[in-house]
């Protein structure tokens, strides 16, 4: 009789194991997959930024058709990439495609902001102040929300990898989950001194 009290005891506790590891597992789940939306809702609004940046541009750079094509055909690649990832979130592939694509987008950014310098009207020009400083805030938030995202995937992750709660994942067939990567060169580039007096 002892003998099977200390069984059923063991096993309950087994399985109340399994139950809070299992639930461990799923609230982690949800909390990258939400930080994922975040990021989702301030990428959209930064895509939805850029084709007014272009119309306002588009006025006072009639010789940079070039730079203002490559901008649009970037944001409909990230737009397009976004799409991808919002129906697999934290999928490797879709998480690489999106940072791909939000790189190539940063990039002709960076590029149409450097050509507009050489256009002292359109720096002038309120639409593009006002836009630009948008914009710059809207790149902000998804820093915030990439971080809080990637935040949420390294709980996940130690959740998965870790025992015992890596066989609870394995055996309910927890799926990956990607981080996401995007260049911030200002961030890397180191600052520049110079230590000449003439300059």
């Amino acid at each position: 009789m002892v003998v099977l009290i200390v069984v059923v005891v063991v096993v309950v506790l087994i399985a109340i194991t399994l139950v809070v590891m299992y639930n461990a597992l799923v609230r982690a789940r949800h909390a990258w997959q939400n930080a994922y939306a975040q990021i989702d809702v301030q990428l959209s609004r930064r895509h939805d930024l850029i084709p007014n940046l272009v119309e306002v541009v588009k006025a006072y750079m009639r010789h940079e058709q070039q730079t203002l094509a490559a901008v649009v055909s970037a944001r409909t690649a990230a737009v397009a990439a976004r799409s991808a990832a919002a129906g697999a979130p934290g999928d490797p592939a879709a998480m690489a495609g999106l940072s791909g694509a939000e790189n190539a987008l940063t990039g002709t950014l960076g590029r149409l902001f450097v050509v507009s310098e050489s256009y002292p009207e359109l720096k002038a020009d309120q639409n593009m102040r006002q836009l630009s400083e948008e914009l710059t805030s809207a790149e902000n938030r998804v820093a915030f929300a990439r971080q809080a995202y990637n935040d949420s995937v390294m709980v996940y992750k130690n959740k998965q990898d870790t025992f015992p709660s890596n066989l609870v994942a394995s055996m309910f067939s927890f799926g990956p989950a990607a981080y996401l990567e995007l260049d911030e060169p200002h961030k890397r580039a180191a600052p520049r001194i110079s230590m000449d007096r003439n300059e």
